[in-house]
């Protein structure tokens, strides 16, 4: 079990850069996304340690709750020390947040302790912001059990893997991603609760260009039964260049069989619940049809953003219930297209 969970990588791709990189536009990044597995909620917590702003960390924390009520956080703080008691660079925290690998491929933990400003998943759909919001005292404790092999982009598929030699392959960087099983508590203000889900943890090590991204569509669920899916597609571009389409379904045990999207839902307008995320994969086996309804969405980015180009996609991330022939799970979907794609 322990080989299939690394599938086949280096143990060492798990450790954090422990010193600033000499190249400045090399970043090193642990995001998760969990989804609670009766639907009330949803989390997306990632580091981003950016070379050339090394010294300031970039923290992101989203808690959206079914109700439409979403804790969004997003502060710039000093690193932790990324040594371990064994001198392993396991750790990537800064400020109130710590990601910390324990057995590579199989288990990590996250804990945060700080204040966060509220909003509301309308708020976000609008693009607008609070002015002034009510801060809240957040503190969690996650324990996170890997449940599948990690899925390195380009490694299923030799026509994705060509295609991420090239241009297309600089939007997403470097990276892995990873299903897991998660446990732990969570507390907003006085409520505490539980957390029992599941969730994908994103591992990204190398240099990231957005200039001239066009959109995309990203989904990925673990089922009770232990059965998977993930994909990520990119649209057809106005070069008319075949565009990036890779996936995979897993059994529950062995190895990612890999899939590509033939019905996609690509991102059309902004709501904060009920969107149809419906899709069908193709295997070499036949094809795999999955219903999903968002339950809240979490973000959407580029209305009125000082950072990006105006021109830049709209991103919405959410998480979604999926069926996949009659058995139930939550998930995430991260979706992208240009301003003038969206609907109003």
């Amino acid at each position: 079990m322990a080989w299939e969970l690394t599938g086949g990588l280096d143990n060492s791709r798990e450790y954090v850069f422990a010193e600033r990189p000499d190249n400045p536009e090399i970043r090193d990044a642990v995001n998760v996304w969990i989804e609670s597995e009766d639907g009330s909620f949803g989390m997306r917590i990632g580091i981003e340690a950016l070379a050339e702003t090394w010294s300031a960390h970039d923290i992101w924390l989203d808690i959206a709750f079914a109700e439409g009520r979403v804790i969004s956080y997003r502060e710039s703080h000093k690193p932790l020390p990324a040594l371990d008691q064994n001198g392993l660079a396991t750790i990537r925290g800064a400020g109130p947040l710590t990601f910390q690998c324990l057995i590579p491929f199989e288990r990590w933990t996250a804990s945060f302790r700080g204040l966060a400003p509220e909003t509301t998943a309308t708020y976000l759909a609008e693009g607008l912001l609070i002015n002034s919001p009510s801060l809240v005292d957040v503190e969690f404790g996650l324990d996170m059990t890997m449940a599948a092999p990690p899925w390195v982009p380009g490694s299923l598929s030799q026509e994705a893997s060509g295609i991420l030699a090239g241009k297309q392959g600089e939007f997403m960087s470097p990276r892995y991603e990873q299903l897991f099983s998660v446990r732990g508590s969570l507390r907003v203000g006085q409520a505490e609760r539980e957390v029992v889900g599941t969730g994908l943890r994103i591992r990204r090590q190398g240099v990231r260009r957005l200039e001239g991204f066009q959109g995309h569509c990203w989904q990925s669920a673990l089922f009770p039964s232990g059965r998977a899916f993930g994909f990520n597609t990119y649209p057809p571009g106005p070069d008319g260049q075949p565009a990036y389409n890779e996936g995979y379904v897993f059994d529950g045990s062995g190895l990612l069989r890999a899939a590509r999207a033939v019905k996609v839902p690509w991102l059309e307008r902004l709501q904060t619940s009920g969107d149809t995320v419906s899709f069908v994969l193709e295997t070499a086996e036949g094809h795999v049809a999955i219903d999903g309804t968002t339950f809240i969405n979490t973000r959407s980015v580029n209305k009125g953003s000082a950072v990006l180009p105006a021109d830049f996609p709209v991103v919405q991330q959410a998480h979604a219930r999926y069926l996949w022939d009659g058995e139930a799970t939550c998930g995430m979907v991260e979706r992208s297209s240009l301003p003038h794609k969206i609907k109003s």
